[in-house]
């Protein structure tokens, strides 16, 4: 699964982070440091499940598990609170909180939250289609069949996509937010225009002010923004166990 952590409070995201990193199952992890930042996070990070603190400046836990479920693409990742005061548990459960964790959470409480966050998301996947397999574009009275595969990163351009392959550059008449949840999680925005597939990334070179270029499969390259980089890093790289 992937997560997404939620503190405004350092110590406290790298606990569980630690916490969390230890434990089976993690495909990545990604931090926010409030309500508002876990928005922008989680629009490139996508994450499967958010660990949310509910007592945040200007934005709280509860108002951002609303918000992340209204603006996010279905479906919504599932929610974990985690605070160190339980009188705010009722308010969670009726937000759909998968658990609440009073801090600070230790190792064998949190894996049993995984579990049943892992349970969640099996019944998730059984019931949601797999990502396309390949897309069907038309050209000049033709049918291009373009295996997903195959693309190593979308662009937009006005009311189209374009799909760069090592074959060409074709373009679908789709935007980039209602294609990128069909494809799956092998593909991730690094840039408001553009997104990467995952598997195609060889490098990413960054500037002194955070933006840069995504170096893909073949020397080609995908503008990569700040406001992104954070989270691709975070899906590219495994997390590490902390040692004891």
């Amino acid at each position: 699964m992937r997560v997404l952590i939620v503190d405004d409070e350092r110590p406290a995201r790298a606990r569980l982070r630690q916490l969390l990193a230890a434990q089976p199952g993690i495909a990545a992890l990604a931090e926010a440091r409030d309500g508002v930042e876990a928005l922008e996070v989680a629009a490139a990070f996508r994450p499967d499940v958010v660990f949310l603190d509910i007592q945040m400046p200007e934005v709280n836990g509860l108002e951002a598990a609303a918000a992340l479920a209204a603006t996010l693409p279905a479906p919504a990742p599932l929610v974990v609170f985690v605070t160190a005061y339980d009188t705010y548990a009722l308010d969670a459960f009726e937000a759909c909180a998968v658990d609440y964790l009073l801090k600070p959470c230790d190792g064998n409480r949190l894996a049993r939250t995984l579990e049943r966050l892992q349970g969640r998301l099996r019944e998730r996947a059984n019931l949601a289609p797999a990502g396309l397999a390949q897309l069907l574009v038309g050209e000049r009275g033709a049918t291009r069949v373009v295996r997903t595969g195959d693309i190593l990163w979308l662009e937009t351009a006005d009311n189209y996509v374009v799909l760069h392959t090592a074959a060409g550059a074709p373009l679908l008449r789709h935007t980039l937010a209602a294609l990128l949840p069909q494809l799956g999680p092998g593909f991730m925005r690094c840039h408001r225009r553009a997104a990467v597939q995952l598997a195609c990334v060889e490098r990413i070179a960054t500037n002194d002010k955070g933006d840069g270029s995504v170096l893909l499969h073949g020397g080609t390259q995908a503008p990569l923004s700040r406001q992104y980089r954070t989270a691709l890093l975070a899906a590219l790289a495994p997390p590490r166990t902390m040692p004891p």
